[in-house]
């Protein structure tokens, strides 16, 4: 018969139980942090628009007017901003809060639009951006399209944007009459390619 050996124990001292239990306590708080990171997305995701917008608006740099549009500078540009009255030469990306694309200008090609002409959430966006900025805005439903579909986005849609701000510049009257609307599958309206030209 075997016998078996105990091997002894070194007495913990009343240090050794107090960083026994704050290492015990870091590692439950990475846990917790991680597990929150991980499910903190999908999790907004599930939200009500005004759910997510409130969340959203928590996230640190994120600003919000006081139409309720949410936005985040990118990239600082320096100057004046447009107004309503002024056509801008933009990019952009515009999204649904899942990530899914369902508008983007082409990389490298600024896009012409009248300011006045667009969702209102975007068009307030683009008035607080000089020239050389890029921000990232978040349209609350009553800001964009509302309770209505447009093509891709649903109704009551959070429409999120990236956009960087070329140029911009004022509209002669005949001109601004010509301007589209926004379209109905959810592209913002543009007015013709010849309003705004880069280096204006």
């Amino acid at each position: 018969m075997s016998e078996i050996t105990a091997v002894p124990l070194r007495p913990v001292g009343k240090a050794g139980v107090t960083t026994l239990w704050a290492g015990i306590g870091l590692l439950i708080v990475a846990g917790i942090g991680g597990a929150y990171a991980m499910t903190r997305a999908p999790v907004m995701l599930a939200m009500p628009p005004a759910e997510f917008l409130v969340a959203n608006a928590r996230h640190s740099g994120v600003k919000t007017t006081a139409s309720g549009l949410e936005y985040e500078v990118l990239k600082k540009g320096e100057g004046a901003t447009p107004t309503m009255a002024d056509a801008a030469l933009v990019e952009y990306k515009g999204s649904l809060t899942s990530g899914q694309v369902f508008d983007a200008s082409k990389p490298g090609q600024p896009v012409p639009m009248q300011i006045a002409q667009v969702v209102p959430g975007f068009a307030e966006a683009l008035t607080l951006m000089p020239r050389g900025s890029t921000y990232r805005v978040w349209i609350p439903p009553q800001l964009g399209y509302g309770a209505r579909e447009a093509g891709p986005i649903p109704a009551n849609s959070v429409l999120v944007f990236d956009i960087t701000m070329h140029e911009f510049a004022a509209v002669p009257q005949q001109n601004a009459e010509m301007m589209s609307a926004p379209h109905a599958d959810g592209t913002p309206g543009t007015p013709p390619p010849t309003t705004v030209q880069p280096g204006m």
